[in-house]
């Protein structure tokens, strides 16, 4: 995957999606009274008059934000297909060769927030490739049409004043700054509410400098995760061997066992041991029972507060396994799943039928995944939660 398209997968622009909009908050409509809504609004919550005016003076309506946010068709692709294509050899050696140049960074890290270093090593990696492609949108456009845009703007138009402060203090040019298209900026792709609470001065010059300074970025990021939950010095994800015989309808994110319970019912390390039997844990297999199978431990659900995309999280997360020294997942021999037009198919049906699949969207998340656990157990089939032709067949 080129570095251009993991924009398409940045982190807090597909957590944005599960908002339901507010009704209350101003979007659509003739651009220029949208903007002087957005100018009164700045300078009644307490922002100069000049300084708003200068930041407004130049936005305009980017149609290609729209077509990138309606168009992340690479959130349907198995989790095989999509780890295999954001995870290259280049992109591991890149990592360790990362980890090594900014060591002192990553410890510092790991003393401060217990957050292991290929946890930041991924999303670093994902979102911008080390920093190598951080997105050519200007960002207050995308702010501004996004906000514009009544699909999410009572996410989205917060962002703009929250951009201002940063305006005001001299971190932000609303001519020159740019970023990924859902307005985040920086190597680990933050949007601006989130640079004003988490961004950290890494590297002691008093500045907050997401794009350019790789420490600033990385403690950053970990201070967000940190904030968002992150149990320190806890693991995320550990591949595991399950049993033939294990009830299929308990995998998922839906239950959870302690370590200790899940080894009582045959669940393996594939390397080494479990972690703390005291643990929470989930069993996920991400494509059904033939395919690979992981435990899944509390702070892996921190992933989800980034992005809800459930083959983002899971390829997120055992990237950062393998960072850190995890093998080679065992494929296995999933039974071959449902094309994109065929999924949707399948979400309309299970949608008729009562279930809350997320939307007809031809990507299988949490919500679709359950309502087909929930309808092969009714139908006979084992409840893997993988859809495959033979479910639709009997649909």
């Amino acid at each position: 995957m080129r570095c251009r398209d993991l924009l398409f997968v940045t982190l807090s622009a597909l957590a944005l999606a599960g908002h339901a909009r507010a009704q209350d908050t101003p979007c659509g409509g003739e651009f220029a009274a949208f903007v002087d809504g957005l100018e009164s609004e700045a300078v009644a919550n307490g922002h100069d008059p000049d300084t708003v005016r200068r930041f407004l003076a130049g936005v305009r309506l980017d149609p290609k934000v729209l077509q990138s946010d309606r168009g992340q068709g690479i959130f349907q692709t198995p989790f095989i297909e999509f780890s295999r294509k954001l995870i290259s050899q280049n992109r591991l050696d890149r990592g360790r060769a990362m980890s090594d140049q900014w060591d002192e960074v990553f410890d510092r890290i790991e003393t401060e927030f217990g957050i292991a270093r290929g946890v930041l090593l991924a999303f670093w990696a994902f979102e911008t490739d080390y920093g190598s492609f951080q997105g050519d949108f200007n960002t207050a456009n995308a702010l501004v049409t996004l906000a514009h845009d009544c699909r999410r703007p009572d996410i989205f138009r917060p962002q703009i004043f929250s951009a201002m402060t940063l305006y005001e203090r001299g971190d932000f040019d609303p001519a020159t700054t740019t970023g990924a298209w859902a307005g985040e900026i920086g190597m680990v792709q933050m949007l601006p509410k989130d640079i004003l609470e988490n961004g950290m001065d890494g590297d002691g010059d008093g500045h907050v400098k997401l794009k350019t300074s790789v420490p600033d970025a990385l403690m950053s990021g970990a201070r967000m995760l940190s904030g968002l939950g992150w149990r320190p010095g806890e693991p995320w994800l550990q591949e595991v061997v399950l049993p033939p015989d294990l009830d299929w309808s308990m995998t998922g994110l839906e239950t959870t066992l302690t370590v200790a319970e899940w080894e009582r019912l045959g669940v393996r390390a594939r390397e080494g041991a479990l972690d703390d039997g005291r643990f929470e844990a989930s069993i996920i297999i991400p494509q059904g029972r033939g395919g690979p199978s992981f435990i899944a431990y509390p702070n892996f659900r921190i992933y989800f507060d980034w992005n809800q995309s459930f083959v983002y999280v899971m390829t997120a997360a055992y990237f950062a396994t393998r960072l850190d020294g995890a093998p080679v997942y065992d494929a296995g021999s999933p039974d071959p799943g449902l094309s994109g037009a065929q999924m949707q198919d399948l979400q309309r049906r299970l949608s008729d039928l009562g279930y809350d699949v997320g939307g007809v969207d031809g990507i299988l998340g949490a919500g679709t995944r359950a309502a087909v656990r929930d309808m092969q157990s009714k139908l006979g089939l084992p409840s893997d939660g993988w859809p495959t032709r033979d479910l639709l067949d009997k649909l």
